[in-house]
This record gives C-alpha cells, sequence and structure tokens, in this order.
C-alpha cells in the first residue's frame, strides 16, 4: 500500500528519492517501465504527468507514493480524487524547451489557486520554484509558500544561456545551478528542499551536501533504453545516498570519539 508518511520519513532523514517520469510524458509504456523501475531500484517516490489512464498505470505498477505534477490548478485537484498521494505545481523542464517560462507570480497564483481547491483534503503539495527567475526572487518566492503551507519545494537550474555544451558537462552545468539554489534556498526556508534538473549519481551528494532533503531524478533515468538501464541507475543513485550517509555516521563517530578523548 503506497503511503506518503514513507516518503516524508525519508525527507526528514535527507535521503528522499524522486524519480519523475515527465509532466508531458503520456507514453503509456514508457510510464509504466519508469514507475516500475523505480520499485525495484529501492527510489522513495515516483512523479507523473496529470492524466488519469497515466495515473491509473503508475498505480497499477508501484506501491511507492505518487506524486502528480501540473500547472494547472483544477487538473491538480482532480488528480487528488483520483488517489494522488502529492501534487507538484512544476516540474518546469520539459515547458521551457516549448519555449514557455515563469514568473514567480505567476507560480504563485497557479499555487495559490491549487491550495483553495483541494482545502481540507489533507493533500501534499509540492511547488517547483522556476530556474529562469533571479535568485532573490526564488528565494523571496519560496518564502512566500513557506507562509502558505507548502510541504516541500523543488529547485531546478538552468543551464547558462549561450553555452551550448552537450551531453555530460551539460548536465553537470544544468546540475550545478540547480544546487547553487538549493544552498540559497535551504538557508532561508525551514521547509524541506528537493533538488531537480541535471542530478544523477554523481551529483546526488552534492545536492544533499548543499542542503536539500530529496533529489528529483528526471532525464537520467526516463531517457534510458530499457528498465534494466533504468532500476541500475537508480540503485546506483540510492547507493550514493547510502554512502554518504555511512560516511557521515563515520564522521560522527570519530568526532564524539575525539571529544570523549579531549575530556
Amino acid at each position: 500500500m503506497r503511503s506518503i508518511e514513507v516518503f516524508k520519513r525519508h525527507l526528514r532523514e535527507k535521503r528522499a528519492i524522486k524519480i519523475i517520469s515527465g509532466i508531458d510524458n503520456y507514453n503509456l509504456d514508457s510510464v509504466k517501465k519508469v514507475v516500475s523501475a523505480a520499485q525495484m531500484g529501492l527510489a522513495s517516490a515516483v512523479d507523473v504527468a496529470c492524466d488519469k489512464e497515466v495515473f491509473e498505470v503508475a498505480a497499477k505498477n508501484t506501491t511507492l507514493p505518487i506524486f502528480v505534477s501540473s500547472i494547472h490548478p483544477f487538473k491538480l485537484a482532480e488528480a487528488v480524487k483520483w488517489g494522488a498521494d502529492a501534487i507538484e505545481i512544476g516540474n518546469f523542464d520539459a515547458l521551457y524547451k516549448k519555449g514557455e517560462t515563469f514568473s514567480a507570480d505567476e507560480v504563485y497564483e497557479i499555487a495559490l489557486e491549487t491550495m483553495s481547491l483541494v482545502e481540507g483534503k489533507n493533500i501534499f503539495i509540492c511547488v517547483t520554484i522556476p530556474g529562469n527567475i533571479d535568485i532573490k526572487e526564488q528565494i523571496e518566492l519560496a518564502k512566500n509558500f513557506e507562509l502558505l503551507g507548502v510541504d516541500l519545494i523543488q529547485t531546478e537550474g538552468m543551464k547558462p544561456q549561450g553555452i551550448k555544451t552537450v551531453g555530460a558537462k551539460a548536465l553537470l552545468e544544468t546540475a550545478q545551478a540547480t544546487i547553487g539554489n538549493t544552498l540559497e534556498l535551504s538557508r532561508h526556508v525551514s521547509i524541506p528542499v528537493m533538488s531537480a534538473s541535471g542530478i544523477s549519481a554523481q551529483t546526488t551528494p552534492l545536492a544533499f551536501a548543499a542542503g536539500a532533503s530529496a533529489v528529483g531524478v528526471g532525464s537520467a533515468v526516463n531517457k534510458l533504453d530499457t528498465q534494466i538501464e533504468m532500476v541500475a541507475t537508480i540503485r546506483n543513485i540510492v547507493a550514493s545516498v547510502a554512502y554518504r550517509n555511512s560516511i557521515n555516521k563515520e564522521i560522527a563517530r570519530n568526532h564524539k570519539e575525539l571529544e570523549l578523548f579531549a575530556k
């Protein structure tokens, strides 16, 4: 049985991993592969497009909590009726590629309308902070969402304009912006922050080190050809978090031993 409480616990433990199928991915076979891989890869949650058929396929193929993403308040309210475990305003990455951009005011209004429509439904709400706006605006928007009672904010990064790198270097440049935004936002709000855009097994530990409580992984998984590759990639991401946690525990243990020795 799905439970958002598991995801919340992973948030508190700063190890939550959400696998993103895609806000514009309506290919049912693709969605099935991604959510099944997330289940087998030991992720914390999945994120799918706000479409009833897509949601039903996801629900049949994973017991993980399901986030449903959209920029349309009434569609998100419908997703709550379908049984979504969480609703998310975002992810915007796929929409940027279509030439769409979002201002702080636009995202705030979408969030406000969505929250009014689902008031009293006790639904977990995540909002993506647009990566195309200035960091000062991002911080102000995050503070406003904290006042609204949003449960989680998601950061994203945008590749610097004018730079035409591709492949691994392009992903690292995007991840660098994402992690930088995570670092800034986590310093200014107390609600959990999730890093997304350009996140991979290699950059996941950096996101958590910057203050993230969760990471959202999309293209590093959903663009792969086979489910075996997807599962292996997700397990690598999970392992990178487990390794980081074990190192942190060892550091804390050594620090405690030094304190006792000093006494």
